[in-house]
């Protein structure tokens, strides 16, 4: 089974930008799918992005493209969030997630299809 821990969560002015990681322990995840997915109160949780095990195929939520950027360092375990032009819509709690497993597709944008999930980190956003 695979532990998933987020940081790097916090309190930022609209327009700022933060890194969020994801370390994993318990499996090596190099051979895994990678998912972030956000959760705002009162709405669902909401697909942020997903990269492939290799790295080399991402999907972005529409609203997250070309402000966001997924990547990861299978050496470190670690999957990384970067987050540039934050808008105070981007508050949220921030997930990160796997099935653990290599398949892709468009699957990979519903929550439905990931089953382990780390705990979370808070991002908040002023404006």
């Amino acid at each position: 089974q695979v532990q998933l821990v987020e940081s790097g969560g916090g309190l930022v002015q609209a327009g700022g930008s933060l890194r969020l990681s994801c370390a994993a322990s318990g499996r090596t995840i190099s051979s895994y799918a990678m998912g972030w997915f956000r959760q705002a109160p009162g709405k669902e949780r909401e697909f942020v992005a997903a990269i492939s095990s290799s790295g080399g195929v991402i999907y972005y939520g529409d609203s997250m493209k070309g402000r966001f950027t997924v990547s990861r360092d299978n050496a470190k375990n670690t999957v990384y969030l970067q987050m540039n032009k934050l808008k105070s819509e981007d508050t949220a709690a921030y997930y990160c997630t796997t099935d653990g497993k290599s398949g892709w597709g468009v699957w990979r944008l519903a929550k439905g299809n990931y089953d382990y999930w780390g705990q979370g980190t808070q991002v908040t956003v002023s404006s």
